[in-house]
């Protein structure tokens, strides 16, 4: 039984592949027609948020499980901040009782790793799992549910209103494909790790225990579509069928969002179509690499006297394959005074293309800089009249 349903799924990627390859560029000046069951959809290169294809992108709609991704961001942040750690262990409320969907039926009073469980997230969209991080984070689900939304805003998400971490229908529980991919895009930008988990087919929780539980990634591409690697899908009789969907291919990513499909088969093919056609028919321009050098300085009253100012994220420009690069111009701002107490935003780099601003990068000072003791300066300025002396006779 298992080997006719693997050769079917083999059979219905081959299909989807060869649809995939079907869809062409139109011709200038005519619409794309690249979605037509989707209710809404968009595709979205995640460095430079540029939008290239959508359809109602910011028609309200239910997300269902691609709330998870604003969850998994939180999970990130609370990583990085040092507030929980992969092996931090995790308990389960009172909450978990009863849930619909996808769950790792996890027990009340039951504890459960941050690596477990966020695993369980990305791979098993398992709600239980986002009630426990909800809690541990937040301290109850409507203060999380206020942090997702507060995070939403700050980057970026225009029409986004969550009431909960998995996307149980709640009335009101609503976002965009617009939003869904600005969401998708900070996630990878900000923490490409969780790709690893997202990239997963299947694992398991609770291993070397009775209760070993398989995950099985709802998102079947990841397995059978080379490049895809992520990142979150979600129904609901609500909602339909939804994905978010990156896939990294001749070093390029993209993500296509679809909402509101009738079928997890249509949603899977109309997604392929919109990364495919970005993949053939864009590419992606490095115009400033992350960590880039843009101003060496010398000067005694600091230490190291010798210090660089670099840039904190990478500069990207979308281009339609075969056509000329447009003219680049750069705006550099340092403000010296943020040497005494902040070394990671000394300035700001402004990049236009064609005339218009496409992104503002912070400068950072690339060495841990410090005022210089007075000896120090002492014995620079001694050092100085050394050489110069030397240099003399």
């Amino acid at each position: 039984m298992k080997k006719t349903i693997k050769i079917l799924l083999s059979l219905l990627i081959i299909c989807l592949i060869f649809t995939v390859a079907s869809v062409r560029a139109e011709g200038e000046g005519q619409e794309l027609e690249i979605v037509t069951d989707a209710k809404s959809a968009i595709l979205m290169e995640p460095t430079t948020l540029e939008v290239i294809y959508e359809k109602n992108a910011h028609e309200l709609r239910a997300p269902a499980s691609l709330t998870k991704i604003m969850t998994m961001i939180l999970i990130y942040e609370a990583l990085e901040k040092g507030l929980i750690s992969k092996t931090t262990m995790l308990t389960a409320s009172e909450n978990i009782k009863g849930l619909e969907g996808t769950k790792i039926y996890l027990e009340v009073g039951e504890k459960m790793s941050v690596d477990d469980l966020l695993k369980s997230v990305a791979i098993g969209s398992a709600n239980d799992a986002a009630i426990v991080f909800a809690e541990a984070l937040g301290g109850s689900i409507a203060n999380f549910s206020k942090m997702m939304n507060k995070k939403a805003q700050s980057i970026g998400c225009k029409n986004t209103s969550f009431k909960n971490p998995n996307g149980l229908y709640v009335d009101g529980h609503l976002t965009t494909a617009y939003d869904v991919a600005v969401m998708s895009s900070y996630l990878i930008n900000h923490y490409p790790e969780v790709l690893n988990y997202t990239k997963i087919y299947e694992d398991y929780v609770r291993e070397n225990t009775e209760k070993r539980f398989w995950l099985v990634n709802t998102n079947k591409l990841v397995k059978y579509v080379e490049g895809v690697d992520g990142l979150k899908t979600g129904w609901l009789p609500e909602a339909g069928n939804n994905l978010s969907l990156t896939m990294k291919k001749d070093g390029m990513r993209f993500i296509a969002v679809v909402m509101g499909c009738t079928t997890n088969i249509k949603r899977n093919t109309e997604a392929l179509q919109l990364l495919n056609y970005a993949i053939n028919n864009y590419q992606v321009i490095s115009l400033f690499k992350r960590n880039a050098v843009v101003k060496t300085y010398e000067d005694v009253s600091f230490y190291p006297k010798l210090y660089h100012i670099i840039l904190t994220d990478d500069v990207n420009v979308l281009n339609k394959k075969g056509e000329p690069l447009k003219k680049v111009t750069t705006e550099l701002v340092i403000n010296y005074n943020n040497l005494y107490y902040n070394n990671k935003k000394v300035g700001t780099l402004k990049v236009y293309y064609d005339g218009e601003l496409i992104k503002e990068v912070n400068l950072a000072v690339k060495e841990e800089v410090k005022r210089a003791s007075y000896f120090t300066i002492f014995c620079e300025v001694l050092k100085e009249i050394f050489l110069v002396s030397t240099v003399s006779v």
